[in-house]
């Protein structure tokens, strides 16, 4: 688990140019070989946004058919292209997708290792890059609140940077 245990009051007030179209948002999360560090991490954002009551309502759905954004973790190694094709077969063009940690962007710690082929950008057209080992629940936080309001069909990943 990151240092940062709860999400500061202000993170959603303090992005004035980030004002959530709607108030409920729905994800897909996908683990594709994690060590479990950053979905430790996603849990933690789930739990925190029942407990806090924050301003976004942030639920975890079993399809993503029904969700608006999916959040991988983990590598993408060989014996998972399979699930990651069934996966991709499953999105439409409107998901958006962030890849949540290290081994999500590059392959992390275990990138030169022979079954990994790299981060899931490989396979998926990812929309955020979400670095760190694992990442704080308020980067999560602040990529689904960029998500809610960035609803282009094409644009640049964006990477977050801590302020």
């Amino acid at each position: 688990m990151s240092s940062s245990d709860s999400l500061p009051s202000s993170s959603i007030s303090s992005t004035p140019h980030l004002a959530p179209v709607k108030k409920a948002i729905a994800c897909y999360h996908a683990n594709i070989g994690a060590c479990n560090g950053c979905d430790l991490e996603v849990c933690n954002l789930f739990s925190l946004s029942l407990l806090k009551k924050l301003p976004l309502e942030i639920t975890l759905v079993r399809t993503v058919k029904n969700a608006d954004v999916l959040l991988v973790t983990g590598s993408l190694s060989r014996p998972l292209v399979k699930r990651i094709k069934e996966l991709k077969e499953m999105l439409t063009a409107n998901k958006t997708i962030i890849a949540v940690g290290a081994c999500a962007i590059d392959g992390g710690l275990w990138r030169k290792s022979y079954p990994i082929i790299g981060g899931i950008d490989k396979m998926l057209p990812v929309n955020y890059y979400l670095p760190g080992c694992p990442p704080a629940p308020d980067a999560i936080l602040f990529c689904l609140e960029s998500a809610l309001v960035s609803k282009k069909k094409q644009f640049s990943p964006i990477i977050y940077k801590e302020k």
